[in-house]
């Protein structure tokens, strides 16, 4: 996700008022590598088949449905608490193998007097202590089938509009475990973090299309744009005429980046209803984007804040670099759950907590939100992962356990970081979105309307998705 940039030897903001951003800058999310040319379609094949879905997230999918037997609502661990499992995954498996493993160990005690004197009775007993452990695996077995496809990622089903149609134990899993939110918004930044570091300028007329078509999908939240200056960042040098040439349809926000006051009374001019600031938790990472420290950088948010309250304009804010850094390597996350803090108690609606980087394991994402919720409550919070180690989908359902319910992605996975070399896009939105129907979670987008916005968006680069679900649907 990551920043809004203002480069080496700068200094955050569009004039000499607000300050120069330093070259290289970029706005925001500061992410948006470009992948391999020269393909048509989303899927590289010049259309859509609306067929079945692909390995990679349906693998993902799959993992849900483990991670749900596994956790449980009594097994996921809150801050500074230890877990307990009895209700949540242990619960689970204890009810699917009840009562064929009953069956197994019999009554758990030697026979007695009683027993032997029986005859057939204590006979029959024992004929059904001998077919217990059979009948745990037929009983058990039919549970085991439908959830025994947990292990095994299963082909894609037969159609993609609306959703995903997903496996059912994948549905009944995580809906019986009350592991994961019933809803989780999804932020689209794919017009502004996926498209921002473009070498080529995309022209405003497909910028525009892409978010009408985006508005389409049933996505609530599409960022639009980025308000910085164009010297520095000429990609998004047609902000206001993207702002007043899009269709904003009812019930749908089209935020904006705002890296400091001059940009956020061009943001308002042209029509913005939200805003969007940055921050970092790394202090060299700040120093190289916007050319001055992380408390600088929170001061100078102070005036946007003030601005925005006085206008009644919501303001969310983002934090780059919370599970690696380029250049300071691991992120402390009691400096990540400081800046997160600061930002919440300057009045951001919404923290949106970003690796940058792409370097974060299901492991430090969980070590990294325990720490931040103690400090922001996570109906606040929101995650921003980037692919680079193809570990994104797996840091998301980790969120998702944890109770996250907002979740940044980018069509068709457009973006990158200009900033570490390699670094891929963010999470794909198809490929999001396809976990989630899996995991029997809502969205409200529709998939295939999903895919076709990532088809135009490709053809338009000249580029090959990187979205896993495309794929594999071009493939089928």
């Amino acid at each position: 996700m990551d920043t809004a940039t203002g480069g080496t030897g700068g200094t955050q903001g569009t004039e000499g008022t607000e300050g120069t951003e330093g070259p290289g800058a970029t706005a925001g999310d500061t992410c948006g590598s470009h992948a391999p040319g020269g393909v048509t379609c989303g899927g590289g094949c010049g259309h859509v088949v609306a067929g079945g879905h692909g390995g990679g997230a349906a693998a993902a999918a799959a993992l849900g449905g483990i991670a749900a037997a596994r956790e449980g609502p009594g097994g996921k661990k809150g801050p500074g608490e230890k877990g307990t499992e009895p209700s949540g995954a242990e619960g689970h498996r204890d009810r699917a193998i009840g009562a064929g493993a009953k069956g197994a160990r019999g009554t758990g005690r030697a026979p007695g007097p009683s027993d032997r004197s029986r005859g057939k009775r204590s006979e029959g007993h024992r004929e059904r202590e001998e077919k217990g452990p059979e009948r745990h695996r037929d009983g058990a077995g039919e549970e085991r089938g439908r959830c025994g496809d947990q292990h095994r990622p299963r082909a894609g089903p037969s159609g993609l509009r609306g959703s995903a149609d997903p496996p059912p134990c994948q549905v009944s899993s995580a809906a019986a475990s009350g592991a994961y939110p019933k809803r989780v918004k999804v932020v689209e930044v794919g017009p502004r973090d996926g498209l921002q570091n473009e070498k080529n300028v995309v022209p405003t007329p497909v910028k525009i299309n892409l978010i009408n078509m985006l508005s389409e999908t049933g996505l609530q939240v599409i960022e639009a744009t980025s308000f910085v200056s164009p010297k520095w960042v000429p990609q998004m040098a047609d902000h206001t005429e993207v702002m007043q040439g899009i269709n904003k349809l009812p019930g749908i926000s089209y935020p904006v980046l705002t890296p400091n006051l001059k940009g956020f009374q061009a943001a308002v001019a042209a029509g913005a209803k939200e805003v969007s600031i940055f921050g970092a938790a790394s202090e060299l990472f700040t120093k190289k984007n916007i050319n001055c420290s992380i408390e600088e950088s929170l001061e100078r948010f102070e005036e946007v804040m003030k601005a925005a309250r006085e206008a009644s304009i919501p303001v969310r804010g983002y934090v780059s670099c919370v599970l690696g850094c380029p250049y300071e390597g691991k992120i402390s996350a009691a400096k990540v759950a400081e800046v997160s803090k600061k930002m919440y108690s300057m009045g951001c609606y919404e923290i949106s907590l970003g690796d940058t980087i792409g370097v974060g394991t299901p492991g430090s994402m969980r070590e990294m939100l325990a720490v931040v919720m103690k400090e922001v409550p996570v109906g606040a919070l929101a995650v921003h992962c980037h692919d680079t180690y193809g570990q994104a989908l797996a840091n998301i359902l980790v969120a998702l356990q944890m109770g996250v319910s907002v979740v940044d992605a980018s069509v068709a996975g457009l973006g990158g970081c200009p900033y570490a070399q390699g670094a891929s896009g963010n999470v794909a939105t198809e490929d999001l979105v396809y976990m989630l129907n899996g995991l029997g979670i809502h969205t409200g987008v529709d998939l295939q309307k999903l895919m076709d916005t990532g088809t135009f968006i490709c053809n338009a680069l000249n580029r090959k998705t990187n979205s896993k679900v495309s794929q594999a649907s071009c493939r089928l």
